[in-house]
C-alpha cells in the first residue's frame, strides 16, 4: 500500500503575514486621515459659507429701509 501525505503547496513565513498585516493596517489608517481632514475642510467650509449668507442678508434687509 502506497500511503501519500498531503503536501503543501505554499509554505508561508511569519513574515508573510507580518508584512500582510502592517500593509492593511497602513491603508486603512490612511484611509482614516483622508477622511477625517475631509471632514474637517468640509466644516470649514461650511462655517465660511454660512457666514457669507448671513453677511448678505444682513446687507440685503438693510436695503430696504433707506
Amino acid at each position: 500500500m502506497i500511503s501519500k501525505e498531503k503536501v503543501r503547496n505554499q509554505v508561508k513565513s511569519r513574515f508573510y503575514y507580518l508584512f500582510w498585516g502592517i500593509a492593511t493596517f497602513s491603508v486603512v489608517a490612511g484611509q482614516v486621515y483622508v477622511g477625517t481632514g475631509y471632514r474637517k475642510m468640509s466644516d470649514a467650509f461650511h462655517r465660511v459659507m454660512d457666514a457669507a449668507v448671513i453677511e448678505l442678508e444682513r446687507s440685503f434687509d438693510n436695503n430696504f429701509y433707506y
